[in-house]
């Protein structure tokens, strides 16, 4: 099993401890602003059911978030492949994207441990993962998701914004914005 770590962070496996704390953070208005919809518990549930087994087959995926100082669940950040990957093929467009994403509880925000955790998930993706390219999208009304894109490296690829093709027409969230990052982008940001 990959677990990553960086001064104040661990990127690990799921536990079962982490179950009500992340239905609660899925639950929480402030959190999912950004999103269609709160989550239920069978939501929250079914991505770490999920990614368990990808972590442990494929040594990446959405990990769970810990500080490491207190042992104490923040969330998760890490790598997937997106359900839906028209608007956001790799450069080639014939390979699936790998995403990039985080989502932390509210009492998590503002010290930085989304861009941290981030930044350990793109090394591995580009390292051990050996991934050409990263994606990450978000709503256009996320700045502080775009803020995190951009600390990382990301650059925003206009040309491949888009309308979610799961968020209804005319819904405040359906226009997305699109980031992508590269191997070699990657390494002259080290």
């Amino acid at each position: 099993m990959t677990e990553l770590s960086t001064d104040r962070l661990l990127l690990r496996q799921w536990r079962d401890s982490d179950r009500d704390p992340y239905a609660a953070l899925n639950a929480d208005p402030a959190v999912m602003e950004h999103f269609p919809a709160l989550q239920t518990r069978e939501q929250s549930d079914g991505l770490i059911d999920r990614n368990i087994p990808l972590i442990d087959e494929r040594g990446w995926g959405l990990w769970a978030l810990e500080v490491r100082e207190t042992g104490e669940f923040i969330g998760f950040t890490g790598l997937s492949v997106p359900s839906f990957q028209a608007p956001f093929m790799t450069a080639d467009s014939s390979l699936p994207a790998v995403e990039i994403g985080w989502r932390l509880a509210k009492g998590a925000w503002g010290n930085g441990y989304a861009s941290e955790a981030a930044r350990a998930a793109l090394g591995h993706g580009f390292g051990p993962g050996g991934l050409d390219e990263i994606v990450s999208f978000t709503a256009t009304t996320n700045v502080p998701s775009q803020r995190v894109m951009q600390r990382i490296g990301m650059v925003h690829d206009e040309a491949g914004d888009f309308d979610h093709p799961r968020i209804e027409d005319g819904h405040r969230l359906k226009r997305h914005v699109l980031y992508r990052i590269d191997r070699a982008q990657w390494e002259s940001t080290r």
